[in-house]
């Protein structure tokens, strides 16, 4: 837990000194009120992953010197996660770096990672066999692809106050759990300091949202839950590669559904932002109480009273993940039933039709 108080307080000073010089800052300020996925009411600076990136780094400074032998693990990462961090952080200052880019320099990271850190999908375990992918024309391009994909899913969670941030926590927190079960101390240090310069963030982004997670945030965080539980799998054959896809499936699905959703029942380009993702139709049909309004207290409430929605979600793949990690047949099962259940839970909201069970009916 060391590392995780370390980063966790380094985050939550380096958060507050970046609110505190807010002004400094006027290029990173988010002041687009107007857009699909806004809904914020002030200006509100979206460099939060400035500071989780520095607090991480102060903690694996700390971490090298207290346990040397990870010297070389923990530099290669913090330098392919970098790269990762660098188009987004620019994205946040400048509002410059498309898309197209971001991802681009995420797969970047990623294919340097598979070279430093022999950090690649190098078999795909099943109920009664393994099948080994050796390769490296297959290996290599689906390794690039599921660390990028995951990276760019985070940022695509992030949009409501403390949403990204707990999904994320929840995720580390399995990985340092079954890394300590096989025990991976790399896996298990690096989880909680990442674990912790998000907690240390997100006590100034939940609920008030007194400042956002940006791209550079997004990317960073996803690059490292995605190369962790990559790192995880692959160094310890005990753990089923069915625990990452499930640990991750929330944002992993939400990515491929929407990239369905714009392509094949819209018509348009799947990197096209809408306002329709599962969480934006939480905003706007379950959380009730305020319908209609947009004046910032209210909408401010909304935002806050919709990511539990979501933190319960995730926990439907996060729980059973933690719990069943070496049991690849029950791990595929969660993976077929979380799918499902996202499919009927969109479907009912599309209709207009929200379980009862969900409904915030409007305060009087």
């Amino acid at each position: 837990m060391f590392s995780f108080l370390v980063s966790f307080i380094a985050s939550a000073l380096l958060t507050l000194l970046v609110i505190k010089e807010v002004k400094l800052h006027g290029p990173a300020l988010d002041a687009d009120f107007g857009g699909v996925q806004k809904v914020h009411a002030h200006s509100v600076a979206r460099i939060g992953g400035l500071s989780i990136f520095f607090a991480v780094a102060i903690a694996a400074c700390i971490s090298i010197w207290r346990v040397p032998a990870m010297t070389s693990w923990m530099l290669s990462l913090m330098a392919c996660a970098t790269v990762a961090f660098t188009g987004g952080i620019v994205e946040d200052y400048t509002g410059r770096v498309s898309a197209a880019r971001r991802l681009v320099l995420t797969m970047m990271a990623a294919l340097l990672a598979y070279f430093l850190l022999d950090a690649k999908i190098d078999r795909l375990d099943l109920p009664f066999s393994v099948l080994p992918i050796t390769w490296i024309w297959l290996a290599l391009p689906v390794t690039v692809l599921a660390v990028a994909g995951i990276a760019n899913a985070i940022n695509i969670i992030d949009g409501f106050n403390g949403l990204a941030s707990v999904v994320t926590i929840c995720m580390l927190l399995s990985l340092g759990y079954v890394a300590l079960q096989v025990n991976d101390m790399f896996v298990l240090v690096a989880a909680l300091m990442v674990a912790g310069a998000t907690a240390g963030f997100l006590i100034w982004n939940y609920p008030v949202g007194l400042i956002f997670l940006g791209d550079g945030g997004a990317y960073f965080i996803g690059f490292m839950l995605g190369e962790l539980a990559l790192l995880l799998v692959i160094r310890n054959p005990q753990v089923s590669t069915w625990y990452a896809a499930l640990l991750l499936i929330y944002p992993a699905f939400e990515t491929l559904f929407s990239a369905y959703r714009r392509m094949f029942i819209r018509g348009k380009s799947p990197a096209m932002p809408d306002g329709i993702h599962l969480h934006s139709l939480i905003f706007r049909r379950v959380v009730q109480w305020a319908v209609g309004r947009k004046e910032g207290r209210a909408l401010l409430r909304r935002n806050s009273l919709t990511s539990p929605y979501l933190w319960m979600f995730s926990l439907m793949a996060v729980i059973p993940a933690t719990m069943f990690w070496r049991n690849t047949t029950l791990l595929m099962g969660f993976c077929l039933l979380f799918m499902v259940s996202y499919i009927w839970l969109y479907v009912r909201i599309v209709r207009f039709k929200a379980p009862r069970w969900m409904i915030r009916h409007k305060k009087h």
